[in-house]
């Protein structure tokens, strides 16, 4: 009884810090992107992405060092899942999402790229050294290429805000919410994965699932306050980053470190719902406004979300 109540409070605490920690991370990478006058969608799939990634990150390599295979690629296909069909779902419907078109052009066919490529390389029940080290190389040129995209855009933008706080301070916010984010995700996912236990669930569920939901709670948090705060290009760009650092960087250094092995029921069942996730966002970044994830688009992704779930237990 003492353990079952402690991992609820594990869960309490986790969720607080990764809140306080979402929010510290937004005002520093929003006053970075002001400093260094590039757009916060930049900043958003690259400083925010990996950031909010890092619990997904460590997840994965322990899971993988210790011999959970299932839960160091469940971690990441169902955390992808749970930032667009609960994260983005619920952030749309606090407040309707604006989409910049770099998102739709580049981050969306990169991520699908990603979720297809995934599902290619595993058709042989495991991720490989060499394609781990793919996946790493991939994602260096996508870093570099956005980098250089938000320098020729710099040219032609419209003059920047001053940003918030000092350089100094801006990294400060950065490292301290990445430092929280990373404790609040241990407790969370520890006592989730306590509690899911005692309810003597499957490995593979709990890390489609449960751990995939703790490891997405900084998006969520991230992708929340960003919306209300109005910086919606932090919020989407978090996601569809956070997304691609997901396969190509969680899955790239895992695999490249150990081979991770791909269970029949996730390559057959969890990938194709990751890849149908990515294909409803596409629709409604479309539908039924240009540019704009709605209420009623919010709505529709969270429903997908509860129907993985009640299936993923069934």
């Amino acid at each position: 009884m003492t353990i079952f109540i402690s991992d609820y409070a594990l869960l309490i605490y986790g969720i607080l810090i990764l809140v306080i920690s979402g929010d510290i991370l937004v005002r520093g990478s929003v006053s970075l992107a002001r400093y260094f006058k590039i757009s916060t969608l930049i900043v958003g799939v690259t400083v925010v992405s990996f950031g909010t990634s890092a619990p997904e990150l460590i997840v994965s390599i322990n899971a993988a060092l210790t011999g959970h295979q299932e839960i160091a690629i469940g971690n990441v296909v169902g955390s992808n899942i749970s930032n667009i069909a609960l994260v983005l779902a619920l952030t749309a419907i606090i407040l309707p999402i604006a989409v910049a078109k770099n998102s739709v052009r580049i981050d969306w066919p990169v991520m699908m790229f990603s979720g297809i490529l995934l599902y290619l390389m595993s058709h042989d029940g495991r991720i490989e050294q060499y394609e781990g080290i793919i996946f790493i190389i991939i994602l260096v040129l996508y870093i570099l290429f956005i980098i250089h995209k938000g320098k020729k855009e710099r040219k032609h933008a419209p003059e920047f805000k001053k940003p918030q706080y000092n350089i100094f301070l801006s990294l400060s916010f950065v490292i301290v919410s990445i430092i929280g984010m990373y404790y609040g995700s241990t407790f969370l996912i520890d006592g989730a994965s306590g509690i899911a236990t005692n309810w003597g669930v499957s490995e593979r569920v709990i890390s489609v699932t449960v751990i995939a939901f703790g490891t997405s709670v900084p998006e969520l948090s991230t992708s929340v306050i960003a919306a209300i705060k109005k910086e919606s290009d932090i919020s989407v760009g978090n996601i569809l980053g956070s997304n691609i650092f997901n396969v190509f960087a969680i899955l790239g250094i895992t695999a490249s470190i150990k081979d991770v092995t791909v269970s029949s029921k996730i390559l057959t069942n969890d990938i194709l719902w990751m890849l149908a996730s990515f294909i409803l966002l596409l629709i409604f970044m479309f539908v039924p406004k240009k540019y704009k994830i709605t209420r009623a688009g919010g709505v529709i992704l969270l429903v997908f979300y509860i129907i993985f779930i009640y299936t993923s237990f069934s």
